[in-house]
């Protein structure tokens, strides 16, 4: 059985989701820590299991709450980019089509296009589908860190062939 946060550890969790700072969060929780010693302890805090089992469910409950979850977040993109692209007529508040007039005195329905933010939609739906990253997924597709799921004596004897092999040119 588990034991329950502390008070403090229980603040850390609400102040942590305020901004997902754990450094901030450390220290507005009222934690003594400055600097790198703040940001260490913070980092072990947030390893805590309960700590990250707290974490999660108050971001489900406030997920539930809002209604604002993964979904919300890219139809609101996908809406956007259809927007900025003006793959829809541009609509007031009421969502009665907006009309401009052309230089030869016409009414016509507003259309712009945003390249910026297109953009920027893109980037962003291009980040959730891991289509390009900053960093390396080093994971194998079962999403185990072994990519061929080997022991620690079997990669240790992989590694050694593989130093060997560089050792020998190939």
């Amino acid at each position: 059985m588990s034991k329950p946060l502390t008070a403090q550890q229980s603040r850390f969790a609400d102040e942590y989701l305020k901004d997902l700072n754990a450094t901030q969060a450390y220290m507005r929780a009222g934690y003594k820590a400055k600097g790198n010693a703040a940001e260490s302890a913070a980092v072990r805090l947030l390893r805590n299991v309960q700590v990250q089992q707290t974490i999660q469910e108050r971001m489900n409950d406030r997920a539930q709450r809002t209604q604002i979850d993964a979904d919300f977040v890219l139809h609101g993109i996908a809406k956007n980019i259809k927007r900025c692209e003006q793959a829809e007529a541009v609509t007031d508040r009421e969502g009665a089509p907006v009309y401009v007039e052309t230089e030869d005195g016409q009414l016509v329905p507003a259309y712009k296009y945003d390249a910026t933010n297109v953009f920027k939609g893109y980037e962003l739906l291009g980040k959730h589908l891991k289509l390009f990253t900053d960093k390396v997924d080093h994971s194998s597709e079962d999403g185990s860190m072994s990519p061929k799921n080997l022991s620690d004596e079997q990669l240790d004897a992989e590694i050694r062939e593989l130093q060997k092999q560089v050792g020998n040119g190939q």
